[in-house]
Formats: structure tokens, sequence, C-alpha cells
């Protein structure tokens, strides 16, 4: 016998669908709702009416302003912000000055192998995974996913060769599928 109320298994009346609050533009029931950015509350009366608000509610905005720091393009002064990608500086004069500093990216002197122009820089994506691209992005968009070395592959003549753990020992391999080069252990 089952102690689990059946009702909350109801396609139509799922309890962790319902929100019992009231839409400010329209008064109707507001519903959570799946989007590609995550959930949020939407009013049941959408197309007629475009309220939405975000269900979480993570601070976005200037956490402290550094009055001693003066931007360089406008001379107001900086501010420590959090934004949708974590904690960044910025300047408080935004949207008219669209100023931040970014992270420094780690520059290697690995020589592109793709375009020969750039070099292949440490980054992180979306996710926090790692990766090295070169840096003449967006012309050149060359990416490898382990550390790169500076060695020509002795099989097909690449120009580069990365670092990858196989059975257990870190080797020197080429990026290429079409290659089958598997160097000795380093």
């Amino acid at each position: 016998m089952s102690r689990i109320d059946d009702g909350l298994f109801n396609a139509h009346e799922h309890a962790l669908e319902r929100e019992y609050e009231v839409c400010p533009q329209c008064g109707s029931e507001l519903h959570i709702l799946n989007g590609k950015r995550g959930q949020f509350l939407g009013c049941q009366s959408y197309p007629a009416c475009d309220y939405s608000r975000p269900l979480s509610h993570k601070e976005v905005g200037i956490i402290e302003v550094m009055e001693d720091q003066p931007c360089p393009q406008c001379e107001r002064p900086l501010a420590l912000k959090s934004g949708r990608y974590g904690i960044y500086i910025g300047c408080t004069g935004y949207p008219e000055c669209d100023f931040i500093v970014r992270e420094e990216e780690e520059d290697s002197e690995v020589v592109c192998p793709d375009c020969g122009k750039g070099h292949l820089v440490h980054r992180s994506g979306r996710s926090g995974k790692p990766f090295y691209g070169c840096s003449n992005y967006p012309k050149c968009k060359y990416v490898v996913n382990a550390p790169p070395h500076a060695e020509n592959c002795p099989d097909c003549g690449w120009g580069i060769l990365v670092e990858k753990r196989l059975r257990g020992e870190m080797r020197l391999i080429c990026p290429q599928r079409t290659c089958k080069y598997r160097g000795k252990a380093i």
C-alpha cells in the first residue's frame, strides 16, 4: 500500500508546477516555465500578457565602488560588480562607458598551427572547462583541449603536439584525427 498521494503525479495538477502568485500586470496566475536560460515565472495569459521574472534572485550589480581607481576611458570610478558570468571590475558609467577589466589570459609561446599568425592562449569555456584557442580569434578558430607543445609531429608534420594521458601515462600525441602518432611517455 502506497502512502504517496497519487494526485501529485497527475500531469494537470503537478505540485511543483503550481505557483500561487498573481501577475502584477493582468492579475492572472503565474506558473513555473522552462526556457533556454533555465526556469522562470511566467503569466498564464501569455501572449496577451508578457510578464515574466527569473525564478532565482541572484544578486547582480555593483558590489563595491572603488573611488581611488578611475576608469581609463571616462575617468569615473571603477566598481567591483557581479554579473551573469561571475565577478568582474567595470566602469560605474555603464552603459555610456563599457570599460571592463578582463581576466589575464595565459599566452603560450606555441604558434597556432592553423593560421601561423597567432599563439595558442589558455582560456575557459562557459562551464569553466579549460581549452587553448588561437589569439587571432575570430579570424582563426583553431582550438585544442589539451596543453600544446611547440613540437612538430614526426608522422604528419603538424605544427604542435598535445599532452594526453593514455593508459595511465602522459604522452605527447598529434591532435590531428587522421594522424595516429603517439609519442613516448613524458
